[in-house]
């Protein structure tokens, strides 16, 4: 899709959702749209975002509106960032560097995924802007070492330690699609995958995706083995502190939803804190995002910037969020149906989709800034139980 068509078809993130439907074999589109279980909790984190009302100021008046965030010593052009996504390379070739370029070109920060389907080096050098590493605790802590290693001789700006991975999560999509690992593919697969001309042409001009980063053991046939094999559930704050003791720039952790964790994180030395629930893709049942965030920024205090995930589709989400105190938002889904469509240029649009939205919302709020957001845009204080779901001084607040 050029320009033009993007903006005559892909006029919102729902819109373009639809578009990379129509262009991806159904297999591919459920893996990126799908979540786990019954897919409560990702439907969870939209209409959490949906209930919250805002009280705008028609008459305070914002005629310029200022958007940009500070975070680890980087000016963003808007609070917006890609987060880390596994599997990208299937949608469109090359597709980690595409969206790391669009990144660069639109101001923000691009996460590069441990399951990338280029290598973390590759991607470092893609672009001169900030990009963050996530990595996991692994059964064999020498690989999360190794991975942290590379990352700093890559020149990532930051890592991330996404902690609510600790077995394979069971996703009723994939489990149906045979995007499962072993994978199950079989006549029906093929038709799927041939039912999709343009994406077959576009995938056939490049090598067959492989998830780089982990050496010799790369195909996707070996990828799931691999995963049920290091992927920990006897994970604990003691990992943390020696990861904290091997990496010396920021350390994020993402996956965090109970005050009392985001509390320890500080307390052990992480420079940030990524409110997730892995836009529902692990434990179907918690509680949606933008729900949790209120209390873990009261937990955080202030001592380290809060970012935030899972469900945002519009500016006026993001608007919803920082209200409530997270420094950023990062979104996974919206920049994949984007490099689905358009590849770079696919991404950066929908990155400029929600800096418009997000400008609209401040002008029409009359907010001047995104640093003018707080609990008082909104015409009651949400999300409704918050505070008594999570009361961070509670003994049994959970």
């Amino acid at each position: 899709m050029n320009a033009a068509a993007l903006q005559r078809h892909g006029y919102s993130v729902a819109a373009l959702r639809a578009l990379a439907r129509k262009r991806l074999p159904r297999m591919l589109f459920d893996m990126v749209d799908g979540a786990a279980g019954d897919e409560i909790t990702m439907r969870r984190n939209e209409a959490a975002l949906a209930e919250i009302e805002l009280a705008p100021k028609l008459l305070e008046g914002a005629p310029t509106r200022d958007q940009s965030v500070e975070l680890f010593g980087a000016k963003l052009h808007s609070p917006v960032i890609i987060g880390p996504t596994g599997l990208a390379g299937l949608l469109w070739p090359h597709a980690e560097l595409a969206a790391a370029r669009a990144a660069a070109r639109f101001g923000t920060v691009y996460c590069t995924s441990h399951a990338s389907t280029a290598t973390m080096e590759e991607i470092g050098a893609a672009t001169p802007r900030p990009k963050w590493m996530q990595v996991f605790l692994y059964k064999d802590r020498g690989l999360t070492a190794e991975f942290a290693a590379r990352a700093a001789a890559a020149g990532y700006k930051a890592l991330i330690l996404t902690v609510d991975n600790q077995v394979v999560a069971g996703r009723d999509r994939d489990a149906r699609n045979g995007m499962t690992f072993p994978l199950r593919w079989g006549p029906h697969s093929m038709l799927d995958l041939m039912s999709r001309p343009g994406w077959l042409m576009r995938m056939a001009q490049t090598p067959q995706p492989t998830f780089v980063n982990y050496g010799k053991r790369t195909s996707i046939i070996d990828f799931g083995p691999l995963m049920a094999e290091q992927l920990d559930p006897d994970v604990g704050w003691s990992d943390v502190d020696a990861l904290r003791k091997q990496w010396r720039g920021p350390l994020v952790i993402k996956g965090l939803l109970h005050p009392d964790d985001a509390r320890e994180a500080i307390r052990r030395g992480a420079d940030g804190i990524i409110v997730s629930n892995h836009g529902g893709r692990q434990l179907d049942g918690a509680v949606a995002t933008i729900r949790a965030l209120p209390g873990v920024v009261e937990a955080v205090g202030g001592r380290a910037p809060v970012l935030i995930d899972g469900g945002f589709r519009r500016g006026v989400d993001v608007v919803k969020a920082l209200a409530l105190g997270a420094r950023a938002v990062l979104i996974g889904r919206p920049h994949l149906w984007g490099v689905a469509c358009a590849g770079e240029d696919g991404v950066f649009w929908v990155l400029d989709l929600f800096r418009r939205e997000i400008d609209r919302a401040l002008a029409l709020g009359g907010w001047d800034g995104v640093a003018k957001l707080d609990p008082s845009i909104f015409f009651r204080s949400p999300p409704e139980g918050a505070d008594r779901l999570y009361q961070a001084s509670a003994p049994n607040g959970y």
